[in-house]
């Protein structure tokens, strides 16, 4: 037996970026066919914005999110990296080894895109060259595992935080550890 409530609402989902709600769909319109009682339909549409998911470790040192066909593996500075260094770690390299099979075996080839990212600390142009010679690195790295891909390498410096760096008028050291990072973009096989 169905329920009859004075108001029901249905949620279609009709592609994955359209979502129409049916409202006002009284007692009335859930009534037996006989029943002469009628009630108002109405439409509402709304385009559904960007939704991804991200995936982080354990440890927070790497996460991955996907946009459509567009996935990006962040591992972040503090791990690949030694304080203002651009030379991988022995630790690093293994981290950066397991990506590589990862865009080995999901990459539909083309282009792998390789951004570098600091936190706020430091001068605008330095966190540029340092972000940059930390993406070359990472590039350096992948090049060894990758073959059929060509690489574009970027150091956006601090311009492009993940999190605020400063809540509240303070500094989050967590926060900034997070902007350190080196971001590895793909396209993935459909």
């Amino acid at each position: 037996m169905m329920s009859r409530s004075p108001e029901r609402r249905t949620i279609l989902a009709l592609g994955p970026a359209l979502l129409v709600l049916l409202t006002g769909l009284g007692t009335a319109a859930w009534a037996d066919p006989g029943d002469e009682t009628t009630a108002e339909v109405e439409d509402v549409v709304a385009l559904v914005e960007d939704i991804f998911a991200e995936v982080e470790s354990l440890d927070g040192a790497e996460s991955e999110s996907r946009r459509g066909e567009e996935v990006t593996v962040a591992l972040t500075s503090d791990v690949l990296f030694a304080l203002d260094r651009a030379v991988l770690t022995p630790r690093a390299r293994q981290r950066v080894e397991r990506v590589a099979e990862r865009v080995r075996a999901d990459s539909a080839g083309g282009t792998v895109r390789i951004e570098g990212h600091t936190d706020d600390q430091g001068g605008d142009a330095y966190n540029a060259a340092l972000s940059l010679r930390r993406a070359g690195a990472v590039r350096e790295a992948l090049q060894g595992g990758l073959t059929g891909v060509t690489f574009q390498v970027e150091g956006f410096g601090e311009r492009r935080p993940r999190v605020p760096n400063i809540v509240e008028g303070r500094p989050l050291e967590e926060n900034r550890a997070r902007n350190r990072r080196v971001e590895i973009v793909f396209t993935a096989k459909e």
